[in-house]
């Protein structure tokens, strides 16, 4: 990544806005890499790669820029982003049904507090980016309801993607970085030896590490799956801490490493 696009706040505005103008103007006399940007998907497209946090300014007519607030929607969740959303009160139920409450670091009503919300901006970069910047994680498993526990278990000390399939993690890799993969062992259509295979036939993939998850202790199962090279193989009963302990002590090991 651009050093100079890193850690970029991305403020959008359906309009043009004073404020939001005032707060490009402030962030950057903070020292923050920031841009104003349209509500227009071709617009936000650019900052695909670099956006760290979005802060969508809420504007009439939502329909008409509903496809933007979507295309937002979809970068955050892939690249685990936040959105800080200002808006008036009656605009929050209507946002909360394009957007997962997940992806909103939190919500500004009018009038705004800009002090509050630039204090809100300075301290998720701090924590975001930088000697803080968090490991990405990509969770792959076709059980929604399990992948989606695990994200809630590692939301707060990593960034994490998600795929629910072999091919969507392909896909998510072409795009975004990813630290660790957590690799569901069977899956249908592609199993996980298999799109491990397919990493490892990649020379932009081949060095990602890659943890195997599975629900069989089988003693032949096990060597097999070893046999593929993972950095780690772990059984599905595993227990949140145990999972946030191997992760942490697999980072602090190879710290500068590169596989």
């Amino acid at each position: 990544m651009d050093n100079e696009m890193a850690g970029l706040t991305v403020i959008v505005s359906p309009q043009e806005s004073f404020l939001a103008k005032g707060l490009l103007g402030k962030l950057k006399t903070m020292g923050v890499h920031a841009v104003l940007s349209g509500a227009k998907v071709k617009e936000l497209e650019q900052f695909r790669e670099h956006a760290e946090l979005f802060v969508l300014f809420m504007g009439e007519d939502m329909d008409e820029y509903a496809d933007a607030i979507v295309y937002i929607k979809d970068m955050a969740g892939d690249l685990d982003r936040r959105i800080i959303i200002i808006g008036d009160k009656d605009e929050h139920d209507e946002i909360l049904k394009l957007v997962p409450d997940f992806l909103i670091l939190e919500w500004f009503e009018r009038p705004l507090d800009m002090e509050k919300l630039l204090s809100r901006v300075q301290k998720y970069l701090e924590e975001n980016t930088g000697e803080n910047a968090k490991k990405s994680v990509l969770i792959v498993d076709d059980d929604i309801t399990y992948m989606r526990m695990i994200y809630e278990w590692l939301k707060d000390s990593y960034h994490v993607g998600m795929a629910s399939s072999g091919v969507q993690a392909i896909s998510y890799l072409a795009r975004n970085k990813a630290d660790l993969v957590l690799l569901d062992y069977e899956m249908p259509v592609a199993n996980g030896p298999q799109v491990l295979e397919m990493l490892k036939n990649d020379s932009e993939t081949d060095s990602i590490p890659v943890m195997f998850l599975t629900g069989h202790a089988e003693k032949e199962h096990v060597a097999t799956a070893i046999n593929l090279k993972p950095v780690d193989y772990l059984l599905k009963t595993i227990q949140k801490q145990e999972l946030l302990d191997k992760i942490d002590t697999f980072f602090k090991k190879n710290a500068g490493s590169k596989f």
